[in-house]
């Protein structure tokens, strides 16, 4: 089994319902390197967190650009890792295949597609959505890695927080061979366990204010939590919080925490 056949049989392995794989999102190298040193198991790229690194908004990042960021994350650290491929660049089936290849190409053992489109309708019609999935499937499962593909319904963070659409499309992902399936936003227990109980995959969840906590995703059967670019703009607040005391009141009390990053830092890339 090649490397990357292993990793992405682990992390397949570590989705396990009521035991929930915590799985941050890195946005450079040297996060990533922090991430595994504090004993995660798996990581997964953030688009959001990538767009940000190069001042950009989310959703301005090109295939290329993220394939490349993916394959710089997935060289930092030995675990696997999963990418945030937004809708795999592409409106049609076969664009989407041609993402999944790139993924494959890259050393990933996960990746996830989104329904969501941008321009036009922005959520994908179910059927087309549904023809999407399976044609992600058929490259991530039919070579000698089993990537891990993440089926998303986009509908609670586009402002459609429709749950019985949601569910419906999440059942159409797993029927089209998703392995993990993900519904951004859900923010009630009452709406995750809905979730859970309605698809036979693990079910990820994104760690957002006001959503249950960890050991209340377990007990509603959550197989994945993770946390979208909370951990890269949580980075850039501390940035702004210590660049506005030095301006404003021409003190350094951000040493502090400076002097515990840059500990945490040498310990990482040592």
């Amino acid at each position: 089994m090649s490397d990357q056949a292993d990793k992405a049989s682990r992390f397949l392995a570590l989705h396990r319902p009521g035991e929930p794989l915590l799985l941050p999102n890195p946005w450079d190298a040297g996060s990533a390197k922090i991430l595994a040193s504090l004993g995660y198991q798996a990581l997964a790229t953030t688009s959001s967190g990538h767009a940000a690194t190069l001042g950009r908004l989310d959703g301005s990042v090109t295939r290329d650009q993220a394939i490349a960021h993916a394959a710089e994350i997935v060289s930092a650290t030995p675990l696997p890792v999963s990418a945030d491929l937004e809708n795999c660049f592409a409106d049609d089936p076969e664009g989407v295949a041609q993402t999944i290849e790139l993924a494959l190409g890259a050393g990933l053992a996960g990746c996830s597609v989104e329904d969501y489109g941008g321009d036009g309708p922005a959520i994908y019609d179910l059927a087309l959505a549904k023809e999407r999935v399976a044609a992600a499937a058929e490259v991530a499962h039919r070579g000698g890695v089993h990537l891990v593909l993440t089926g998303r319904a986009e509908n609670f963070i586009r402002g459609n927080p429709d749950l019985a659409d949601t569910i419906e499309r999440l059942q159409a992902y797993q029927e089209a061979g998703a392995d993990v399936l993900y519904a951004p936003g859900l923010g009630t227990a009452e709406e995750i366990r809905q979730v859970v109980s309605s698809v036979d995959r693990p079910v990820n969840v994104l760690a957002r204010a006001g959503a249950p906590t960890v050991s209340e995703l377990a007990e509603l059967g959550v197989a994945r939590i993770s946390v979208g670019g909370h951990f890269a703009f949580a980075a850039i607040a501390g940035l702004v919080e210590a660049a506005t005391e030095l301006r404003d009141r021409g003190t350094y009390g951000f040493a502090e925490a400076s002097r515990n990053g840059g500990r945490a830092a040498r310990e990482a890339f040592d």
